[in-house]
């Protein structure tokens, strides 16, 4: 992998903001032409460290106004066992986000949802799912502060 120089984080920092940015305004901006910017970019690409471009979409409008964190703690623990529940939690289109984590629990799952139904059901999914037994603690929102999907980029 290429080391990134001031130009190429740069180049990160205003495409994550802006990732519908024309190459001649991006280039116009990092004070390049446009040949050479586009070419910093396809390359960035290639190398897997620009990994895609998304819009970011207002929950609300598709009606999915809860926001809830579980923390799934399970009752035994292999390699096997963390490669199954995987492979189930992959395949739930309600989580946004999941990680296994150290600490007092095993799993921080992110899920967006249309209301305390949907959750209830998802919630069941998840543990009837999991290959082992397991308990979990759920922390709704109330408030989002902030949420970002930006990496600062150390220029």
């Amino acid at each position: 992998m290429t080391e990134l120089d001031r130009i190429d984080r740069k180049i990160l920092d205003i495409l994550q903001r802006q990732g519908r940015i024309s190459m001649t305004e991006l280039a116009e901006q990092i004070g390049l032409s446009t040949s050479p910017c586009s070419e910093r970019v396809r390359r960035m690409e290639r190398e897997k460290i620009i990994t895609g471009y998304h819009a970011k979409v207002d929950p609300a409008a598709l009606g999915k106004t809860l926001l809830v964190f579980v923390e799934i703690t399970l009752s035994s623990k292999s390699g096997d066992v963390f490669d199954k529940v995987r492979q189930e939690l992959l395949h739930l289109p309600e989580v946004m986000e999941c990680h296994l984590v150290s600490g007092s629990f095993d799993y921080l799952v992110k899920a967006r949802l249309g209301g305390m139904s949907e959750y209830r059901h998802l919630l069941g999914d998840m543990l009837k799912k999991l290959p082992v037994t397991a308990q979990s603690h759920s922390y709704v929102v109330m408030e989002e502060v902030k949420e970002s999907q930006v990496l600062p980029v150390d220029r």
